[in-house]
């Protein structure tokens, strides 16, 4: 079991981040075949471009970097907040010092791919670091750049959500919301399918990051990351096509019409009309015209956020959506 001792003090410093460059390794080790199976009309549609990126680029000197447990953290830099961007995360990979990613090298890389002259060849040179920044930003754009302002608008939503949890229930019940196997107890977090003993926060407070990629939960435990969990944001289930539990969903659509029907389920976190548009594929003027038909049915309201405008469910539309009005 894995437990982290909080404190008072990590809770006021515990934050949430976005990671481009952590979702990117997810999806390339799934690609692999080293990790939870891609959605088969994703896979079908990304394979391609994958091998092909294998072939002519040095992206299988990247893929040795990914251990079974985790990966070199120069590939996956720690993400500064919720505005990390692609942009930032190659700026730091770049920026990595040789010594210190042939360190990571030495660390990560075992059996056959440690063997594999191709993958040697790039991991000896001394334009390493520049070599799989490269192959690195040429997956990003082939790979999941047209699909990132969706996955993003999903994280961030999951983002307001937890923000909301945590406003009105707190951290506890915050916490356990990430996953089955993760409990508050005794004044600590404990995962139950992790081994790791026990890690001290020591007052840096916990970084938590929402994904579209991983399977469950993933931990970062060492330095350069804080202490950090990776969860599986909100909607990401809708995204990949899986079955989700939506009481009555034929009965909705009926009443409201498909796309309205869409707009409320997804509407479980407060959301702004950009958001909707990009997790849900549609039109950011038609999302908008739908709003503003469901609000004059009473079934939403909306609040100014900061700059954002937030729409949110009524009694009504909860009902609506649990099948019980």
């Amino acid at each position: 079991m894995l437990r982290f001792e909080v404190s008072v003090e990590d809770l006021l410093r515990s934050r949430f981040a976005l990671s481009p460059a952590l979702d990117l390794c997810l999806l390339l080790r799934s690609l692999a075949g080293q990790d939870r199976p891609l959605p088969r009309a994703w896979a079908a549609r990304l394979l391609p471009a994958f091998e092909r990126l294998r072939r002519e680029t040095e992206l299988d000197a990247a893929l040795a970097l990914q251990a079974p447990q985790g990966g070199p953290n120069f590939v996956a830099p720690p993400p500064r907040g919720l505005n990390q961007t692609w942009a930032d995360d190659l700026a730091m990979i770049r920026a990595t010092r040789l010594e210190a990613a042939r360190h990571e090298f030495a660390a990560a890389v075992t059996g056959p791919s440690a063997r594999d002259p191709r993958v040697r060849a790039v991991l000896d040179s001394p334009d390493a670091v520049s070599r799989i920044a490269e192959a690195m930003d040429q997956a990003w754009h082939e790979l999941l750049a047209a699909d990132w302002p969706q996955l993003r608008a999903i994280c961030e939503r999951d983002v307001v959500h937890r923000v909301g949890v945590i406003g009105e229930h707190g951290w506890a019940t915050t916490i356990e919301s990430l996953h089955p196997g993760i409990a508050w107890r005794a004044g600590g977090i404990e995962v139950g399918f992790f081994r790791g003993g026990t890690v001290r926060l020591t007052g840096d407070g916990l970084l938590l990051i929402p994904s579209a990629f991983v399977g469950h939960i993933a931990a970062h435990l060492e330095d350069p990351w804080p202490r950090t969990l990776v969860y599986r944001a909100r909607g990401t289930a809708a995204l990949w096509g899986e079955q989700e539990i939506v009481p009555q969903p034929d009965a909705l659509t009926a009443l409201v019409g498909r796309a309205r029907a869409r707009l409320l389920v997804a509407l479980d976190a407060p959301a702004s009309t950009s958001h909707l548009a990009r997790s849900l594929a549609m039109a950011p003027g038609a999302v908008g015209d739908h709003l503003a038909i469901l609000r004059g049915a009473g079934l939403l309201v909306r609040a100014r956020s900061g700059r954002s405008v937030l729409y949110r469910r009524t009694p009504l539309g909860e009902a609506l959506v649990a099948g019980t009005g």
